[in-house]
């Protein structure tokens, strides 16, 4: 297995800039996610770790070696692409062996690899078909089982998923984290999906517009993202984010949104303080509102509560999407199933203050 390093990695097409000084380490069996929106850099960054692209600027080491003039096929990595890539004419056999094949690798040793990966992906019963008579799925894994048979350093996955169906979706979501955690092997995944990333990654690194935003395990991103790029895209439903003033008020802080006013919580106060005065955005995510008629882990204050009209109920079975209104403000809110937000009716909500998050408004940076 291999770490993989990348240093400044920079890559314009012309005058447009693709990615830009992008520095971060892949750590030995990691399965690291690189994710964002359409056009952010992502797939570049992964052709270049491939040497499908060459890099304007920068350098790539693969297990401490500088591989920048290295050929794709001598960097010991494995890509599998969108699109599958299986070639019509061969069977699922040859198509798993083509690699190995052109390597010359001795028939005993091919056929052991391709029967291995077969049975760890299912595909046993497949080997004589060609790709015309299997599913999506069946594809997707036919396309996996030829990048494990290379035995790589590295595995580079370019949306692997996005042309299957939402069940299948989940369904080889869940067995690319078993195969991965089975073989250890060094995993750079993309993909635009943000649901994907948390459920699959050991880490995310977040990019928008070639440059990287931030980059930790999953849980910290949406606990503590670093700007309001990254709270917006990390979660679903995503953050909401509401103008306010942080005033004094009694030996505290409150944020004043106009409509209503929120007390900040004690583990908030020093921060607060130096922004006295100054114009935030307020952060909260739909998951830490509560309906007040219901039993919540947050107990109810005057400081921490906001009645609410309700404009769309979204019901999702075990809980409720919400989005609610009061005045110029707009929220969604996550609330459990059994709630008693109606359309078009108040509701009285709590946010839980200890989670809430406070963004400089000119530089999006965190604060809280």
């Amino acid at each position: 297995m291999a770490a993989v390093r990348l240093r400044n990695l920079t890559k314009y097409f012309g005058k447009v800039k693709a990615v830009e000084r992008l520095t971060l380490d892949i750590n030995d069996k990691e399965f690291l996610v690189l994710v964002g929106p359409s056009g952010c850099g992502k797939t570049t960054a992964l052709r270049m770790i491939a040497g499908l692209e060459e890099a304007t600027e920068g350098e790539i080491y693969i297990e401490d070696r500088l591989v920048n003039d290295v050929s794709p096929k001598d960097r010991d990595i494995a890509m599998v692409f969108q699109n599958y890539a299986l070639y019509p004419h061969m069977t699922v056999y040859d198509n798993m062996a083509f690699g190995l094949k052109l390597r010359k690798f001795p028939r005993a040793e091919i056929r052991r690899r391709v029967h291995e990966a077969a049975q760890m992906l299912g595909l046993m019963g497949l080997l004589t078909r060609r790709p015309k008579e299997l599913s999506g799925g069946e594809r997707q894994r036919v396309a996996l089982g030829r990048a494990i048979v290379r035995e790589p350093k590295v595995f580079l996955m370019d949306e692997p998923l996005s042309n299957l169906d939402a069940k299948l979706r989940v369904q080889t979501r869940a067995e690319l984290i078993k195969l991965h955690r089975r073989l250890g092997i060094t995993t750079i995944y993309v993909t635009h999906d943000q649901v994907e990333a948390m459920t699959m990654g050991d880490r995310i690194a977040v990019l928008k517009d070639g440059v990287m935003h931030q980059v930790d395990t999953p849980m910290e991103l949406y606990n503590r993202p670093a700007n309001l790029f990254v709270a917006s895209f990390i979660g679903s439903p995503g953050m909401n984010f509401i103008p306010g003033t942080i005033v004094p008020s009694d030996g505290g802080y409150v944020i004043d949104a106009g409509d209503f006013k929120l007390l900040l919580p004690e583990s908030h106060a020093q921060r607060a303080r130096r922004k006295e005065g100054a114009n935030v955005i307020f952060g909260i995510r739909p998951d830490d509102i509560y309906d007040r008629s219901l039993p919540t882990p947050v107990a109810a204050t005057p400081d921490n509560s906001a009645r609410l009209m309700v404009d769309v109920t979204e019901p999702m079975g075990a809980s409720v999407y919400a989005y609610l209104t009061s005045g110029r403000h707009t929220l969604i809110a996550d609330l459990d199933g059994e709630t008693s937000a109606k359309d078009g009716q108040a509701l009285d909500v709590i946010f839980d203050m200890e989670k809430t998050h406070i963004f400089d408004p000119e530089t999006e940076e965190a604060l809280i």
